[in-house]
């Protein structure tokens, strides 16, 4: 099933329609479907090099709105019911814990998400579930989101549809290790100064 839904969404990149599909589609991964927006993102860019960072913008800003739409949700929930779901299995004080990680790292966890390959929206929802500064959640979503697409919309428009095996194949590893040499640099500056 998830094979037919990845190929229903590239197939639209051979639409006129399929800047605003990936738009949607940015949108409503980073608050709750289930497919990233990069396969149809890379197939745009690569039908069209020239647009690939117009792609990314479109991407980066479909992903960021729809982050906000998973706040929203997240803070919604726990008023609603997630408290006392939460509550109710007695898991209180184990929720508190991880919102004061969550609040003491919160750009951290954002950014981190927003970059790799870990779900961001399981991470926009549990920003809105903690209330973290929003304006924070917007800021690290913004820039992590809009590295991850300007990167592989930036690749596409330097090598062209040769790099397509290479972003397809190492991405999800490339981009650990990029956030692994981040964190580790800023915990080092940090030490050092």
């Amino acid at each position: 099933m998830l094979k037919r839904l990845y190929d229903w969404v590239v197939g639209w990149a051979r639409t006129p329609y399929g800047a605003w599909v990936l738009f949607a589609l940015a949108f409503a991964e980073s608050s709750f479907f289930p497919v990233p927006p990069d396969p149809l993102l890379i197939a745009l860019a690569i039908a069209r090099p020239r647009g690939a960072l117009k792609f990314a913008l479109v991407c980066s800003l479909g992903s960021v709105l729809g982050g906000c739409v998973g706040y929203l949700i997240g803070w919604q929930f726990m008023t609603a019911i997630g408290d006392r779901i939460v509550a109710l299995y007695g898991l209180t004080d184990k929720v508190a814990q991880i919102e004061v990680l969550y609040n003491q790292y919160d750009a951290w966890a954002v950014g981190i998400a927003g970059f790799t390959p870990i779900p961001y929206k399981v991470f926009t929802i549990a920003a809105g579930a903690f209330h973290i500064n929003f304006a924070v959640f917007v800021i690290a979503s913004a820039v992590s989101r809009s590295a991850r697409f300007f990167l592989v919309g930036g690749l596409i428009r330097i090598f062209g549809a040769k790099i397509q095996p290479f972003i397809e194949k190492y991405f999800n590893i490339l981009a650990v290790v990029f956030t692994i040499l981040l964190v580790a640099s800023f915990v080092l500056l940090k030490y050092l100064f």
